[in-house]
C-alpha cells in the first residue's frame, strides 16, 4: 500500500461515503476492494470522493477496475466523484 493512502468512512442510513486520501496504487486498490467487499450488504449506495487523492497509479486503477465487478456490488449503486473520478 502506498505509505500515505487512507480512506475515511461516514455511514448515513443506507449510504456509505468514502473519502480517499494520498496515492492510489495496487495495494491501495486491494484495500479499497476488500473494504467494499466486506460492506457490500450493509449499504444500498456507496459514494467515493476522489478529491484528496494525489496520484492514481495505472496499476492501481487496473486492479480496482478488474476487481470491482467480482465483489457483488451493482455498479449502479456506486458513485465516484471528485477531481479523479474519471480515473476510477
Amino acid at each position: 500500500m502506498a505509505n500515505n493512502f487512507k480512506f475515511k468512512t461516514d455511514s448515513v442510513t443506507d449510504r456509505i461515503q468514502l473519502k480517499l486520501y494520498g496515492d492510489f496504487d495496487g495495494s491501495s486498490a486491494c484495500e479499497l476492494i476488500n473494504f467494499l467487499k466486506a460492506f457490500r450488504n450493509a449499504s444500498n449506495q456507496i459514494s467515493i470522493d476522489t478529491n484528496n487523492l494525489n496520484t492514481l497509479h495505472p496499476f492501481g486503477l487496473e486492479v480496482f477496475k478488474n476487481n470491482l465487478g467480482n465483489i457483488g456490488i451493482n455498479k449502479k449503486n456506486i458513485s465516484i466523484f471528485g477531481k479523479h473520478q474519471f480515473g476510477l
